[in-house]
This record gives C-alpha cells, sequence and structure tokens, in this order.
C-alpha cells in the first residue's frame, strides 16, 4: 500500500485539549457495528499480526487520522525537534521542542488511549537588542481518547471522534491551566494513490497571562498523495479561529514527506509557514512512528 499521511502529530497552538473522556467510553460498544470477530480482540487480547490494519499515524500533518491503533498494541509517535518562529509587535518568539512524543494503546477493535507530552520544550524571545529571555522545562501532558465510528478496517470512508484534556503542571512552559476539547477527523480515499483527510477541532483554551480559557475552533483539510509503495507526500491548509475581540484568525501552510521503512515503522519530515502576520511565521520538523 502506498503512504498517504491525512494525520498530524499532535500540534497545539496553544496546548488545548478536554475532558470527555468517560462519555466517551460509552459510546465504545456493538453499536458502532463491529463485526463479530473483531469484538473479542482487546488490550489484553491482542489482534494477531497477520490481522492488523495498514499502520497510521496521527503525524506529521496537523489533520489527526480517524484511524485507531490495533486492540493489544502500541504505538509511539515522537518528534526528534520541532523548530517555530513567531513575530509580533513586541518582537520574535523561537520555540524549539525536543522528543514531543505521544503514546498509544490500542484499548478496543475501535478505541485508542493516547498520552501526548513534551519531554522539553525552549522558547527564546527576542527584541530590537536581541535576546530577552530564555526558558525551558517540560510541557503539560494531554490525554486523548480516539474512538472510531465507522471506517477502521476498509471502505473509502472513515470518521472519529476524539475528546483529549491538558494537565497543567506548573512548569515555566505549562499553560498554567486545564484545557482541553474535542477532534473530529475524517478521511476519504480520492483515487487509488490520493487521500483527502478534513478535520474540525473545538478547544478550551488557556487566555494570556493565565486566568481563565477561551474557545477555539481548528479546521483542517490535507490532501495526501502516494509517489511510490513507501514514499509519500502530504500539502495541507490549517485555520485558527477565536473570539472575534481578542483573537485574530491564524492561518498555515504545510507540507511534507514520510518513507515507509517497514509495515511498522515510518519516518517523517516537514515544514509549515504562516499565511497572515497572527500565525506562527515558519517551522521545521522530523520524527518516526513505531508500531509494536
Amino acid at each position: 500500500m502506498p503512504v498517504l499521511p491525512f494525520c498530524s502529530g499532535y500540534r497545539m497552538t496553544a496546548w488545548k485539549r478536554s475532558s470527555l473522556l468517560l462519555p466517551m467510553l460509552a459510546a465504545v460498544s456493538p453499536a458502532f457495528g463491529l463485526e463479530p470477530p473483531l469484538r473479542r480482540w482487546s488490550l489484553f487480547h491482542p489482534v494477531p499480526e497477520a490481522l492488523m490494519r495498514d499502520l497510521s499515524a496521527d503525524r506529521p500533518d496537523t489533520t489527526e487520522s480517524p484511524v485507531t491503533v490495533d486492540a493489544g498494541h502500541f504505538q509511539i509517535e515522537s518528534s526528534f525537534f520541532d523548530f517555530g518562529r513567531s513575530r509580533s509587535p513586541e518582537g520574535r518568539a523561537d520555540t524549539l521542542t525536543w522528543g514531543s512524543i505521544n503514546l498509544k494503546a490500542g484499548l478496543l477493535p475501535n478505541t485508542d488511549l493516547q498520552i501526548v507530552f513534551d519531554p522539553w520544550v525552549e522558547q527564546r524571545l527576542s527584541g530590537p537588542g536581541g535576546v530577552r529571555e530564555t526558558i525551558s522545562d517540560a510541557g503539560d501532558p494531554v490525554l486523548r481518547l480516539k474512538v472510531n465510528l465507522f471506517g477502521n478496517n476498509g471502505g473509502r470512508t472513515a470518521l472519529a471522534v476524539m475528546p483529549f484534556v491538558g494537565i497543567p503542571t506548573g512548569s515555566q512552559v505549562s499553560a498554567g491551566e486545564w484545557q482541553g476539547g474535542i477532534t473530529v477527523p475524517f478521511s476519504v480515499e480520492l483515487a487509488e494513490r490520493v487521500s483527502l483527510g478534513l478535520m474540525v477541532e473545538l478547544d478550551w483554551v488557556a487566555d494570556d497571562g493565565g486566568g481563565g480559557t477561551h474557545q477555539e475552533w481548528v479546521h483542517t483539510a490535507v490532501l495526501g498523495f502516494g509517489l511510490t509503495e513507501k514514499l509519500g507526500f502530504y500539502l495541507e491548509y490549517a485555520g485558527t479561529a477565536g473570539p472575534e475581540d481578542e483573537f485574530d484568525y491564524q492561518a498555515a501552510c504545510s507540507g511534507g514527506f514520510t518513507w515507509a521503512a517497514s509495515d511498522n515503522v515510518q519516518w517523517d519530515i516537514g515544514g509549515r509557514i504562516g499565511l497572515n502576520s497572527a500565525a506562527e511565521e515558519c517551522g521545521l520538523f522530523t520524527g518516526i512512528t513505531r508500531r509494536f
């Protein structure tokens, strides 16, 4: 199968994510149309290797994949580094994130649990006179629960819902508030080697300076192309909207490549560029996905 990337590494323009986890657990049931042979697989009764789905990752693009990790299996999606540069009237902000990790566990045939965290984040704030301040610390962990509604095991389309919650740690780069939201990713196979991914997301994001949260809407569209059996390319648009009185719309474009080293390993590299002054100016990233 060609590599068709329609998903992303965990990207939060302002570490987002809220806790609708328990209601979603109730939704994991035979009502979603799981075939009888699939219902027996679980975290403690793994899907046999011969029956596993093709590898599907939530990186490197912003659009999440609607496909879950096979029950009883695990997946690590890690960024070696992620560099981002932003500008404002006050100056320039460079953010370098090392080793961002998304740990996934397949709980049921259509459900996986994810833990996302940044072991080390370095932020450099620069003004007209040069570097003014540098802060570095671990980021806030995020818990996510992805439930596939259809298309997990074949078909041209797939849909999922994924609630999430961000836990404030009090570190120097922490948001300082509980954050969260819900993501709805959708994918459709347009042709043998072309896929389209769409995503909408509602976030509760910490206010600048703390003291509360506000809502933001994220919407994305990505085209994935299988250039060869192992090499894939994607091109994506991502927009973020918020309260009109305190938030300027952010628009960005990203693109990159994926390389399937094996059935269980995928490498990626890519970049992003802001399309307006409110968005991040530019970014570069590279990483790996490994399934067990």
